[in-house]
């Protein structure tokens, strides 16, 4: 059975294209989408088979770091890593403080997100 995937981004494009890049993964089996911090809470809930998020920072509603606080809070879920993907590095440091596993600077290469992915689903 291949990795369940939860791709957290307010941009329907940059959505695409993680979900393009994850479909040439062997290791992806499916994939979940929400379009903020908000929404990707909800998913989790319907999906308690997630075994990665991939997270931008800023996004309406809840963004990356307030998700991270509130997902990190919740103890069931403090074992499934986050990888955040992000423009810039300003809040590199605070994302890592509230739980993060990694950090990715947009636009990704498909070779660095699936080593990433790798190093912390194995």
């Amino acid at each position: 059975m291949g990795l369940k995937v939860l791709i957290v981004d307010d941009d329907f494009i940059n959505r695409k294209l993680l979900q393009t890049l994850l479909k040439k993964n062997p290791t992806v089996s499916d994939m979940v989408e929400a379009e903020n911090g908000a929404d990707a809470l909800d998913k989790l809930k319907k999906n308690q088979d997630i075994d990665i998020i991939l997270l931008d920072i800023m996004m309406p509603i809840v963004d990356g770091v307030e998700f991270l606080k509130i997902f990190r809070s919740d103890m069931k879920n403090s074992h499934i890593p986050v990888i955040v993907l992000s423009t810039d590095d300003t809040r590199k440091g605070e994302v890592f403080d509230n739980g993060a596993n990694d950090f990715l600077r947009k636009p990704v290469r498909e070779e660095i997100l699936t080593n990433t992915m790798l190093k912390w689903t194995e």
